[in-house]
Formats: C-alpha cells, sequence, structure tokens
C-alpha cells in the first residue's frame, strides 16, 4: 500500500501541481486582453506568448542534463523563475513597459517553463514503469486542463483587482502550488542517476541525435502536429464568432480545452496497449487530416447550415485532443526508442521543436487570415501538414527497438 501511495505522493500529485501552475502559460489571451485597456503597444506585446514558449523549448533542449542528474533542483528553478516571471509582469504593467512585459513573461517566465515542464515527466515514468503513458498523460494533462481550471478565476480576479495585482495574487497562488510539488516530487528508491561532470563538448555532443533518421521524424511529426494545431487553436475563438457561435465561443472554448487535457490522457493510455507508440500518432494524424477534409468541403468555417457547424466544432474538437497527445506520447515514444537512460535530455532536445512551433504556428495563421481573409485557407496549410506528418510516421519510424545508454 505504501508503495502505492508514494506513486501519488511522490509523482502524480507533484506534477500535477507544478504542470497545472505552468500550463496557465496558455491564458496570456486573458491577460492580453486586459492590455488594451492600458498604455501598450499591442503589437510588441503579441510576442510575449511567443518568447514563452520558446524558451520553454530551448531551456528544455539545453537543460535537459541538469534536470537528469538533479530533479529536486530543478523543480525549485522552475518554481523560483516561473513565480518571478509572473510578478514581474504585474510590476512591468505598473509602470508601463512593454519590454519588461517580454523578459519577464517571456523569457524568464519562459526559462521556468522549461525546466518546471521536464521536471516531473522521467519520475513519472520510473514510478509508473508498466504505465509509462499513463503517468505522463496524468502530468501533461494538468499542464492542458489549467487553461480551463484557471480562467474562470484570471477573469474574476481581473474585474475585481485589476490586471497588475492579479498577477501578483496568481503568482502567490502558483509558487505555493509549484513549492508544494517540488518538495513533494522525488524518484524511487534505488534509482541512482549518474552525478559525472561532463565537458562541454560531451554537452553538444548530445545535439549529434539530429543525424539520427528516427529522431529527426519525431522531431518533425511533433513539430507539425503543434504547429498545425496552434494555427488553429489561436484562432479559435475568432473562427466561433465568423460561424455565428459568438454567444457560446466560452462554452466551447471550454469544452476543446477539456478535449486537450482529454486527448493528453487517452492518447497515452492507448499507446500503452499498443506495440509501437508510433501507431498512436498515426491514430492522431490520420484523424486531424479526415476531420480537416471535412471541414473544407463542406465549407464548415465558412458557416451556414447546421451540419456546417457540426463539423466546425468536431474538426476544434479532434485537433485539441491531437495536440494534446502529441505531448503526452512525445516522451514514452522517445523511451521506447532510446530507453530511460537520458529520456529527460533526449526529451528536452525534442521539445526545441515546440520552441519552434510557438514562433511559427500563431503567426502562420495569423498571416494566412490577413492575407486571404479565409479561416478555411488556414485548413488547406494545416492539411498538407499533417499529411506531410503521416507520411514521416509511416516512413521513417519504423522500429520501436530500445536502446539502452
Amino acid at each position: 500500500m505504501a508503495k502505492c501511495s508514494n506513486k501519488w505522493t511522490r509523482a502524480a500529485i507533484p506534477a500535477l501541481l507544478l504542470h497545472a501552475s505552468i500550463g496557465t502559460v496558455y491564458c496570456w489571451s486573458i491577460f492580453s486582453s486586459s492590455f488594451k485597456g492600458l498604455d501598450f503597444n499591442m503589437d510588441v506585446l503579441g510576442w510575449a506568448f511567443s518568447l514563452a514558449i520558446f524558451f520553454l523549448g530551448m531551456s528544455a533542449a539545453f537543460l535537459g542534463n541538469f534536470v537528469e542528474k538533479d530533479i529536486h533542483k530543478a523543480s525549485l528553478i522552475a518554481t523560483l523563475c516561473f513565480t518571478i516571471g509572473i510578478v514581474g509582469t504585474g510590476f512591468a504593467v505598473r509602470i508601463g513597459s512593454e519590454v519588461l512585459v517580454l523578459l519577464f513573461y517571456g523569457v524568464i517566465m519562459g526559462f521556468g517553463l522549461g525546466l518546471g515542464y521536464l521536471s516531473p515527466v522521467k519520475t513519472l515514468m520510473l514510478w509508473f514503469s508498466d504505465k509509462k503513458g499513463l503517468a505522463t498523460g496524468l502530468a501533461v494533462a494538468g499542464f492542458g486542463a489549467a487553461k480551463m481550471i484557471f480562467s474562470p478565476i484570471i477573469e474574476w480576479l481581473l474585474s475585481l483587482v485589476g490586471l497588475e495585482f492579479s498577477f501578483y495574487i496568481l503568482g502567490a497562488i502558483w509558487f505555493v502550488m509549484m513549492f508544494v510539488g517540488h518538495l513533494l516530487l522525488k524518484k524511487p528508491e534505488g534509482w541512482v542517476e549518474s552525478h559525472e561532470k561532463i565537458s562541454v563538448k560531451e554537452f553538444f555532443a548530445r545535439f549529434k541525435i539530429f543525424f539520427d533518421v528516427k529522431f529527426i521524424g519525431i522531431w518533425l511529426i511533433f513539430y507539425i502536429n503543434i504547429t498545425c494545431g496552434l494555427a488553429l487553436i489561436s484562432q479559435e475563438k475568432y473562427i466561433y464568432t465568423a460561424i455565428g457561435l459568438g454567444s457560446v465561443s466560452a462554452l466551447l472554448c471550454t469544452i476543446t480545452g477539456l478535449l486537450n487535457a482529454g486527448g493528453r490522457l487517452g492518447y497515452s493510455a492507448i499507446g500503452d496497449k499498443l506495440k509501437s507508440r508510433n501507431t498512436v500518432y498515426k491514430i492522431i494524424l490520420i484523424s486531424e487530416i479526415a476531420f480537416t477534409l471535412v471541414a473544407l468541403l463542406t465549407g464548415a468555417l465558412n458557416g451556414g447550415n447546421t451540419f456546417a457547424l457540426i463539423i466546425a466544432v468536431a474538426l476544434l474538437l479532434v485537433v485539441n485532443a491531437g495536440y494534446g497527445g502529441g505531448f503526452s506520447n512525445l516522451p514514452t515514444l522517445l523511451s521506447d526508442v532510446y530507453g530511460m537512460g537520458k529520456i529527460s535530455s533526449i526529451h528536452g532536445i525534442a521539445l526545441s521543436a515546440w520552441a519552434i512551433a510557438g514562433l511559427t504556428g500563431n503567426q502562420i495563421a495569423d498571416l494566412i487570415v490577413s492575407k486571404t481573409g479565409s479561416y478555411s485557407n488556414v485548413l488547406i496549410f494545416t492539411v498538407i501538414m499533417y499529411a506531410v506528418a503521416t507520411l514521416i510516421s509511416f516512413l521513417l519510424i519504423k522500429t520501436t527497438k530500445k536502446i539502452e545508454e
């Protein structure tokens, strides 16, 4: 019983506390709407979220080895950086500085995001060794559900105390959650990490994994799924308004947020039942292609009859679920291919795809819509990209032979 309890108190609960805090990065659109009434350059502030995701991916890519050696220290630094970023953003609001918003919300908080995202993943996989997919699904489901949980709280605080003090209060709440998660997080007894120092040459040698065809394939699939997901998710509220569902857009965004979290948990649980976790990505991509094609053929994003509206909502549900499922299955697929030895480091390097996607997904969609005035043209882009990812999944990732380091 104690061993079972430890799985939850030392892995699952702290992972949820950490990820449910840092996952609120996706609440930026709620904050940004409040900036509009203040003296800020909104074009400059538009990069705050993109920078946060970029530094999330890059800090994970370069600090995966650090997380491997000391998850406890990594989770503490993540807690401090994330909450300093949030509170610092409140200070930036007070003095009216766009540069400080980018520094605190984009760079410092983004740095904490990367360490906070990686810290609990390997721990979960070690505790739940027979259900690794379910374990990682639990963690990233918290990341996906954070927006759904905190959106109404943030909106309530904004109406009650304003933008600046909302950041201070939320920073305190998220600090407590993350600090408790940091204190609880612990790897199983008997698991000893290698603590030998590595040279600068050895550190950069780890990036030679980009010459591995299977890793390139996994990286590209992950990048494409995020880019296409962000291209649609970033436009979600606008799409609902354009097709005549603006009055229920808040409810629909909550439902799609639930699917985002559910996809992280559901697809990872499915992966535990399959011989190859690459099959999960095939299922995700093919379902996304199918619903995107149906939406294109029916003109679903142009509004119209009830059937078209149903298809439009169904598409966004499928994309949100697949977007979440892509995240939860990444570490388990990598562990199947490369073993558990250096999974945090390899997972971190793979998350560089998230960094690049954070700079491209939203911007590509904005560009297409601004140039063509049609959300349907975004679907043409995404269905082509999903098709490319599907081909990669079939052609480049043929085996899941474990390579222990």
